[in-house]
């Protein structure tokens, strides 16, 4: 297809030219587990998941949802609705059961695949009418099936379908899934396959996902997506950081975000990545360990990850008084930041060519230490809504406190810039969505009369189109004398202080208050007493380094860590 002045392949185009060229080669993994595929058994699992759609009646448009952990079998499902030109239904799996049964309901979803510690929950809900069956995403085992779905597999010689072992309705009469599939696939595919067979395409001005930000709250949000915007998105990542074939990259943001669905699954696997996910909620050894296993080229993460990483390994070495006193000295510094940057990078497993992260603002104080060694690192900017990409940057162009330039097909400009430039950030281009499903009233308020989308972000240009943010809309405070106080450059300073693990800035009575979870790792032998002490103290440093309209007049130490999203950004709305 063709897009002003580029030629942007359908996904499904590129995957079919990898498996062509790489069918031998080992394409998805299951970390620490017995699970592969090649190129090849991909593309045969995923051409026997289309007769599983055809008999159970599902048609090109329908709606096939996905819910569980991030697995081998997760990315082999939803490569399989698209080729099928289903719409794929990506739910996160860390909605509650009752979330997630509504919002099967609200995308009319006729087929789910779920993996077991969603299903453990979700099989005492009432599945909705519309749902035919239920596939396990472990091993494809039909877990559940309504009478229609029952109906139309019943068999000539009386054999009851079974479900783990038990009978799924008393007198259905029906062959098991499993032989139903077997039957109809050899049927369609006597000989065995081979590379020239392949041949997956898709219309790529069709719906093919919609993905929702928010569970039952209010009326859904379920983001459209087109092949279009996926696409471009996938030739976004090629262009900006190509691979070598056989590259290898550890999954580890959950597949059901946009984030980890492009940059950790559909960009690598066209370019002839092999992944591997991590199947089980990744803590900092079994990461590690990962990491330096696999050997990636590529990280991609949240900057949570990295922070961390340099409050525990690096910012201890770093506060040296000899550290800070030659990291500047020419030669002497130079050698001290090969030293950092060469452990940084073994720690991610020695190859790493890339780190990339989004999803939130990094923490200044560690950007500039990755930018000081030189470290890989770029920062890039997106939505959900643009599938999810807005802004980037390779990392030898990144720009410090920047999401990056519009990416390739994209457009940004400010809506109504204040005397600094800053405004809402407004964007157009082939990634943004079609709407939200049957939801017109908040596709309407999410556009401009002119067709441009609102992010909900303010921010401000430079003149080579480096897009900085400064905060949401929602969340920006008005001071006294008529100042915009943005309450995340609060936050990034009071990070940077001391035992401070996370802080939130809210405002109350028109006065700002610091709302303050402490770093464990530093205060778990401290009184409660010791602690408040050393917040007031920071308290103090704090607003010595803040203009005095953006004061904040109390600390406040919280007793939990605050509750976040699934990209894990703090839930902002809980705290006042």
């Amino acid at each position: 297809m063709v897009i002003g002045d580029f030629m942007t392949k359908h996904f499904l185009q590129y995957l079919t030219e990898v498996m062509a060229h790489q069918w031998n080669d080992a394409a998805l993994t299951d970390y620490n587990e017995d699970h592969e595929y090649t190129f090849g058994e991909l593309a045969k699992e995923m051409l026997r998941l289309q007769v599983l759609f055809e008999q159970l009646g599902i048609k090109r448009g329908d709606k096939i949802a996905l819910a569980g952990r991030n697995c081998a079998n997760w990315a082999v499902a939803y490569l399989a609705i698209a080729s099928y030109e289903g719409v794929c239904v990506s739910i996160l799996q860390d909605f509650t059961a009752e979330d997630i049964a509504h919002l099967l309901e609200h995308s009319d979803s006729e087929l789910l695949f779920v993996g077991p510690y969603v299903w453990k929950e979700l099989q005492h809900q009432t599945m909705p009418p519309k749902i035919k069956a239920v596939i396990s995403l472990t091993d494809w085992r039909l877990l559940y099936g309504n009478d229609g779905m029952i109906a139309s597999l019943n068999g000539e010689n009386g054999e009851r379908l079974e479900v783990n072992g038990e009978r799924l309705k008393d007198g259905a009469s029906a062959y098991s899934l499993e032989d139903v599939v077997d039957k109809a696939f050899k049927a369609k595919y006597p000989r065995e396959i081979e590379p020239e067979d392949i041949h997956f395409a898709a219309d790529p001005e069709r719906m093919c996902l919609i993905n929702y930000t928010s569970g039952s709250t209010g009326s859904p949000k379920g983001v459209m997506l087109t092949g279009r915007s996926l696409s471009n998105n996938i030739e976004v990542g090629m262009k900006m950081l190509p691979v070598d074939p056989g590259q290898r990259l550890v999954s580890m943001l959950p597949l059901a975000h946009m984030f980890g669905q492009v940059c950790e699954l559909l960009y690598p696997l066209c370019a002839g990545t092999h992944i591997y996910f991590l199947t089980k909620s990744p803590t900092p050894s079994i990461l590690l360990k990962a990491m330096n296993e696999v050997q990636p080229y590529l990280v991609v993460t949240v900057p949570l990850v990295i922070e961390k990483i340099y409050k525990q390994k690096l910012d201890p070495t770093l506060s040296r008084w000899a550290i800070r006193t030659f990291w500047h000295v020419p030669g002497i510094g130079d050698f001290l930041k090969s030293r950092v940057k060469s452990g940084l990078r073994n720690a991610f497993g020695g190859k790493l060519r890339y780190f990339i992260c989004g999803g939130a603002a990094m923490n200044p104080v560690v950007e500039k230490c990755l930018m000081d060694i030189h470290f890989p690192l770029s920062i890039g900017y997106g939505m959900t809504e643009c599938g999810p990409l807005i802004g980037g940057n390779p990392p030898k162009y990144f720009k410090a406190r920047t999401g990056g330039v519009p990416v390739m097909n994209m457009e940004v400009k400010i809506d109504q810039p204040n005397e600094a430039g800053i405004g809402e950030i407004l964007v157009k281009g082939e990634n943004v969505m079609l709407g939200y499903y049957k939801n017109e009233e908040a596709t309407k308020a999410a556009f401009t009369e002119d067709g441009w989308l609102r992010t909900g972000d303010l921010g401000r240009l430079d003149r080579r189109k480096n897009i900085y943010i400064k905060g949401r809309c929602k969340t920006m405070f008005l001071g006294a004398s008529g100042q915009n106080i943005y309450p995340e450059e609060i936050e990034d300073k009071l990070n940077n202080q001391e035992a401070v693990g996370e802080s939130l800035i809210v405002e109350r009575a028109g006065k700002l208050v610091a709302l303050v979870f402490p770093d464990e790792t530093l205060t778990k032998r401290m009184t409660p007493d010791e602690i408040l002490q050393i917040m007031k103290a920071n308290l103090q440093k704090l607003n010595s380094l803040i203009p005095s309209y953006s004061k904040v007049a109390d600390i406040e130490v919280q007793e939990k860590p605050f509750e976040k999203t699934p990209k894990r950004s703090i839930k902002r709305f809980l705290y006042k």
